[in-house]
């Protein structure tokens, strides 16, 4: 990982997933967040399903990513729900899937459900030449069971695993993030996502581990962070 230090604003951009998963959004809203995910462009929009075709249309022709949310954002649909979702969404443009992890499953101690689930939408996203996600929701985890999924996702070799939804309780924490670099091998990588409002936010989730991070704030960050990189330019 590069030195937080040094990062400029244009890296930072491009380890953003831009959220736009409030279920208030109105379409209006949806194309103006685009718009600024084209402008300050970011890896990717983390959007509804509904919004998956809209989103590839309005950002065609450009760098940024179409990402959607699987089972979001509580886990609770059957396996066979999940695949549907899944082939669907790649089928309007995503690239990406963030699959959230049936938490009542894991927090019962069902591993092999969770473990079959996350394998058959791993399956099927890496079938595409996608990426898949997979959320824990940590909020609602023990270490020992985030320990279990970051085991699972290993064995499966998922692309990511994420912290949270951003809907539930609390959100990303530094220190789940820390575990679960631990507990993965490096070729995993980790997205943070609730709670991450300031550059500040960003660089200490990067330097725990964090290599994506999920936010609405985007504007700000990345505002924040071309004031520093002006500055440090100047000194």
């Amino acid at each position: 990982m590069k030195n937080l230090m040094y990062l400029t604003k244009s890296e930072i951009a491009k380890m953003i997933d831009h959220s736009l998963l409030r279920p208030e959004m109105t379409d209006d809203e949806i194309v103006q967040e685009c718009n600024v995910a084209k402008e300050v462009n970011v890896k990717a929009v983390c959007v509804r399903p509904l919004d998956v075709k809209k989103c590839r249309e309005l950002l065609k022709n450009t760098e940024v990513l179409i990402c959607t949310v699987v089972g979001f954002p509580h886990g609770n649909s059957t396996i066979e729900t999940k695949l549907y979702e899944t082939e669907m969404a790649m089928d309007h443009g995503a690239v990406e899937i963030d699959l959230v992890i049936p938490i009542g499953k894991a927090r019962s101690g069902h591993w092999d459900y969770v473990k079959a689930e996350i394998k058959v939408i791993t399956e099927a996203v890496h079938k595409r030449n996608a990426i898949i996600k997979v959320i824990f929701e940590n909020a609602y985890l023990t270490d020992e069971e985030i320990i279990k999924c970051c085991e699972i996702c290993s064995e499966l070799k998922v692309d990511f695993v994420k912290t949270s939804t951003g809907y539930a309780p609390t959100g990303a924490k530094l220190d789940d993030v820390r575990l679960m670099r631990k507990h993965c091998p490096p070729e995993i990588e980790i997205k943070a996502a609730g709670g991450i409002r300031t550059l500040n936010d960003f660089l200490a989730f990067y330097e725990a581990g964090s290599t994506r991070m999920g936010t609405r704030s985007t504007k700000t960050i990345l505002e924040e962070a071309e004031k520093r990189e002006k500055t440090r330019n100047l000194s």
